[in-house]
């Protein structure tokens, strides 16, 4: 079997290797990939807005299964696309991607289905924002409805990082707004739910706890996600029951009565307030990096579990995991999430030495003369398997003092709210 992959960044390179396991496949492509994902895949340079070009690809390179990675192709109607041309494509259409595309399609389906999730409001201008802010407590969340990379989101303290937030996105700073979502501030400790599915059944595929914010001890700016751990420490079964009962059935049931099944994997992105569960966000696609934690676990060969979404046998198909944790850290460029330098030579890297619980994962890495250079702000995700998370985080971090990156820098605290100091 002969796999494509959509993407670049460290979920992809997790999706790879993972799929690169499987007895069953041949090949894999990569669009258009990254340094690491060059070592097992071969990488194709592809505008991915151009789904002609990938279509004409994908049928020359005779691909008979792509998995799509990232969100925008997905929003943007590439499995809809793809599918028309009688390609086999793993990921929700997008219809069912509008639960990433527009935080407001999602709210009003909360509204609509009463699944529980922060108040909110709907604002299509910034005196309308203003009025409304000046009447909130605070904390109070500002988000633009539209994909915003991870960073769309303004956890506000006061009124005036309130109106500020809500002028940055009416001004385009994560594209054209034409409305903002102030919701309330949820206290309580975030959670990753994962589920997959094939339009007709699902699973679940494992928990995570991201670590957002760039600077210890969870603050400073949000990001793309500075690090993971899995399982969450939240997950019990009878959260498991609450979270698929009061949130991913209703919000299953809720496309389908739009005439749409959604098929691929469901992010749900969760705040647990007394071991309650309310909706934050979907993404419609593996966590980065989450995904980077939660596939090294997977012990059931993954190239089946997707053939078996793609052919609506989910509901046969048994998921088994390995026992042990699993910890990411993530590698970034100095200045991330703000204003970083690109194309600097990370020379340590083929110099490391791994044991087979140890996984490192590009992100925004690429190839230039055999040598390997930043490309990205996120940059790569060092991984360790074992039943001690504090052991593993002590070697992850081993690693990435041996890889001495001059321009990088990490967060040397992920799990700690799980990890005795």
């Amino acid at each position: 079997m002969k796999v494509g992959i959509i993407g670049s960044g460290g979920r992809e390179h997790a999706l790879c290797a993972c799929i690169k396991k499987s007895k069953n496949v041949e090949k894999i492509y990569c669009f258009p990939g990254n340094a690491g994902t060059s070592y097992i895949a071969e990488n194709i340079n592809v505008d991915l807005t151009n789904f002609e070009s990938l279509k004409s690809l994908i049928k020359k390179l005779k691909i008979d299964t792509v998995i799509v990675g990232p969100e925008k192709p997905l929003v943007d109607g590439i499995v809809d696309f793809l599918e028309l041309n009688q390609i086999k494509v793993f990921g929700p259409n997008k219809k069912c991607s509008q639960l990433e595309g527009s935080k407001i399609f999602t709210k009003n389906l909360c509204k609509k289905y009463n699944i529980p999730t922060a108040n909110f409001g709907i604002f299509s201008n910034i005196e309308e924002s203003k009025i409304f802010l000046k009447k909130c407590n605070f904390p109070i969340v500002v988000k633009a409805d539209g994909l915003a990379a991870g960073k769309g989101v303004y956890i506000c303290e006061t009124l005036m990082q309130s109106l500020d937030a809500v002028k940055e996105i009416f001004d385009g700073k994560f594209g054209k707004a034409e409305n903002v979502l102030i919701e309330e501030f949820l206290k309580g400790e975030e959670m990753s739910f994962f589920i997959i599915s094939d339009g007709e059944n699902y699973k679940k595929f494992g928990t995570a706890q991201d670590h957002k914010r760039v600077l210890e001890g969870d603050k400073g700016k949000n990001t793309g996600g500075m690090g993971a751990y899995s399982p969450s420490r939240l997950e019990s079964k009878t959260l498991d029951k609450k979270i698929l009962e009061r949130i991913v059935e209703p919000t299953l049931k809720g496309l389908k009565s739009m005439n749409t099944n959604f098929k691929g994997f469901l992010y749900v992105g969760l705040m647990i307030v007394n071991n309650e569960p309310y909706l934050i966000e979907y993404n419609v696609r593996m966590g980065d990096p989450e995904c980077q934690t939660i596939l090294p676990r997977l012990k059931t060969d993954f190239a089946d579990v997707i053939n078996a979404c793609l052919n609506n046998k989910l509901k046969s198909t048994n998921l088994e995991w390995y026992e042990e944790k699993s910890i990411c850290i993530v590698l970034c460029s100095k200045g991330y999430p703000d204003k970083y330098q690109n194309n600097i030579e990370i020379k340590e890297l083929e110099n490391l030495i791994l044991n087979k619980n140890e996984f490192i994962f590009h992100a925004g890495t690429k190839i230039n003369n055999s040598k390997v250079f930043s490309n990205g702000g996120r940059v790569l995700n060092i991984v360790n398997i074992s039943k001690n998370l504090k052991n593993s985080r002590k070697q992850i971090i081993e690693i990435l003092n041996k890889l001495n990156w001059d321009n990088g820098f990490f967060r040397k605290d992920i799990g700690f709210k799980i990890i005795d100091v």
